[in-house]
């Protein structure tokens, strides 16, 4: 499993580290993700997902032997110049590995973006050795959330952000990962505060990019398309320490439940193929 192929890009990892850096949800998904995987240092690791790549280039800083891999052709390359390969493309919820190859499989914004969740999590579970273990990230659903309401009428359906459904609550992510997994951890993240954030931000992402059709990840910004919007990037960093302020103030709803579902799980040893 060594690496081979294509390098990585400094200037793409220049720019992600900065938007990293002035992204309150980028941060918030981090910590939840770094928090819920534990030291990676020594074990065989795979990200599937990470958005514009940069969650797959924190968990390399950390240590381990990584692996990346998205569904969306354009999120693979965009991983791939922030941390060179091998990062693959995904068919169809099939993941190209040999069984049993990863002591440790991250999934970053993914299941809720597949058709065959399940096929996805019998996958995961085949290249995971016998007690490895599971980290999952999926949107919170919250059906009766006042701010789930607000995003559909102002138009950012599921639809928009490539989802094939508005995602899972602790109920239902445990019932698709059961067979195959064990020892069950749950958090959330992602205050309503914060999701005010990420509703103006979607709104404006959507505006600045003249409503150019979604991919199967939605709406990704990555560093060519960075390039494209200089002057609104530059006005977002500006901005950026009123939006870290209002975030903060997730504080003061501390029974709120968060926007960002995160678990844990380990193979079961007996999991079925």
């Amino acid at each position: 499993m060594a690496t081979a192929g294509a390098l990585p890009d400094p200037n793409a990892k220049t720019w992600a580290k900065k938007l990293f850096a002035r992204s309150v949800l980028k941060q918030l998904k981090w910590k939840a993700l770094e928090k819920a995987a534990g030291d990676p240092a020594h074990k065989r690791c795979l990200d599937l997902g990470s958005d514009n790549g940069v969650v797959s280039l924190l968990f390399r800083e950390k240590g381990g032997e990584w692996r990346s891999a998205d569904m969306d052709a354009g999120a693979v390359e965009s991983i791939r110049a922030l941390v060179g390969d091998p990062v693959e493309l995904l068919h169809d919820s099939v993941l190209p590995y040999p069984d049993a190859s990863f002591d440790l499989v991250v999934v970053v914004d993914m299941f809720e973006h597949v058709h065959d969740d399940a096929r996805l999590a019998s996958e995961i579970a085949r290249v995971l050795v016998p007690g490895g273990k599971l980290v999952v990230n999926v949107p919170h659903h919250v059906p009766e959330s006042p701010l789930r309401r607000l995003r559909l009428r102002l138009g950012l359906t599921d639809e928009k952000h490539g989802h094939v459904r508005p995602g899972y609550d602790r109920d239902s992510l445990r019932a698709l990962l059961q067979n195959q997994f064990q020892d069950f951890s749950f958090t959330t993240t992602v205050g309503p505060f914060s999701e005010i954030v990420d509703i103006v931000l979607s709104l404006a992402l959507e505006k600045a990019s003249g409503g150019s059709a979604p991919t199967s990840k939605g709406a990704v910004l990555t560093h060519g398309e960075a390039g494209k919007l200089k002057k609104k990037v530059a006005v977002y960093a500006a901005i950026y320490p009123f939006l870290k302020a209002f975030s903060a103030l997730d504080r003061l709803a501390p029974a709120s439940k968060g926007s960002l579902l995160v678990a844990t799980a380990s193979r079961r040893r007996n999991a079925p193929a």
